[in-house]
């Protein structure tokens, strides 16, 4: 089970009367979130009977549940309903529902008597959007309840807990390595207005320009994927309640290695155009990039325009293959060409990306 299930303090219960429950009251159960809000109300009360008072419960390990019969699980012309559990909840003289998954979770964990429901203490928990009805003998019951208080104690990781390397735990039960805290750079579009001749007259216009801009400093975190090869970037301004736990203080091994990967990083250290490397093929590079090719190839040529072999407008010529080539700058195509052909007109090349930094961003090769 997931065991960042939030328990809230106190649970909200609206009412409709329905005559296929045992108790004629079918409940809708919501909950007021470590912030005090009451989340979900809005679909709450346009479910809820208005006319029949709704209730608040403490969400404290209670028994008395009991399983009640299937719902759902049919289609009709337009939908599917999927299928539910009812279960009877003894406080309110209620009965609620639960998925089947968090069905098979409870008799995974708990034992269902006929006649006197499930034994043991239960309590209520959201994963998402969906409630979830805990087993409080289950195993993961102990990790669940220490999640959440961290979460209602709000004992979240701070600043002055972070060190270099250490592993720290997010709310999401993911788990992300401290690189330090450096300048975040980041890409924003920017509306330049202009004005341009109309039929009906001037009209402004705008074209939108990309800008690199410095974001200021920021706390980097990366999270490793199991291949070792690549990593994702959390970079933040403040903590905030990110970080539920530390998991490490000590420095991993490798962190040297992901400081260099960090360093090839656009946000770390932004592009810079002019360190632009552009790498003249040879014709058997060139040739061997087209045949493993099936759409489109994408290269520059000797004045670094940005062109495209298009594979879609292929014909055969008396058995030679020839080709459109596309500039995509100005989407001109040429005449249909040959391999040989194409090489010889464009003497093409690939570019090479760098960072402010020096380090290689992208190899076009």
């Amino acid at each position: 089970m997931n065991t960042t299930i939030f328990i809230p303090k106190t649970i909200k219960v609206g009412y409709q009367e329905r005559n296929d429950t045992y108790t004629k009251k079918l409940a809708y159960v919501i909950y007021y979130d470590q912030k005090g809000k009451l989340r979900k109300e809005n679909s709450w009360e346009s479910w809820r009977d208005s006319k029949i008072e709704p209730q608040e419960f403490s969400n404290e390990p209670t028994s008395g549940f009991v399983l009640n019969k299937k719902v759902g699980d049919y289609a009709s012309r337009w939908s599917h309903r999927q299928a539910y559990c009812r279960v009877y909840d003894s406080r309110g003289d209620f009965e609620f529902e639960i998925t089947i998954e968090n069905l098979l979770y409870i008799l995974e964990n708990a034992t269902s008597t006929k006649g006197k429901g499930l034994e043991g203490e239960f309590i209520y928990g959201w994963s998402g959007k969906d409630l979830i009805l805990i087993p409080c003998e289950s195993p993961d019951y102990k990790e669940i309840t220490q999640y959440n208080d961290i979460i209602h104690e709000k004992n979240y990781v701070k600043v002055k807990d972070l060190t270099l390397g250490g592993i720290y735990k997010t709310k999401t039960n993911e788990e992300y390595i401290y690189m330090g805290r450096f300048d975040y750079y980041d890409d924003i579009y920017e509306n330049i207005p202009y004005e341009s001749n109309s039929y009906y007259g001037k009209t402004t216009r705008y074209n939108s320009v990309k800008k690199n801009i410095n974001k200021g400093k920021h706390h980097y975190f990366v999270k490793k994927y199991e291949d070792d090869k690549y990593f994702s970037l959390l970079a933040l301004k403040s903590l905030g309640e990110r970080f539920i736990s530390i998991i490490s203080s000590e420095c991993v091994d490798n962190y040297a290695e992901l400081f260099d990967k960090l360093e090839c990083n656009p946000h770390y250290s932004p592009i810079d155009e002019s360190k632009d490397e552009y790498i003249a093929y040879t014709f058997e590079e060139f040739i061997e990039k087209l045949k493993n090719k099936m759409w489109y190839f994408y290269f520059y040529d000797s004045q670094k325009n940005y062109l495209l072999v298009d594979y879609a407008y292929k014909k055969s010529k008396e058995d030679e293959q020839k080709y459109l080539l596309q500039n995509r700058n100005t989407y001109e195509r040429s005449q249909e060409l040959s391999f040989e052909e194409i090489f010889n007109q464009t003497q093409p090349m690939y570019k090479n990306t760098y960072l402010t930094n020096g380090k290689l961003y992208s190899e076009g090769k």
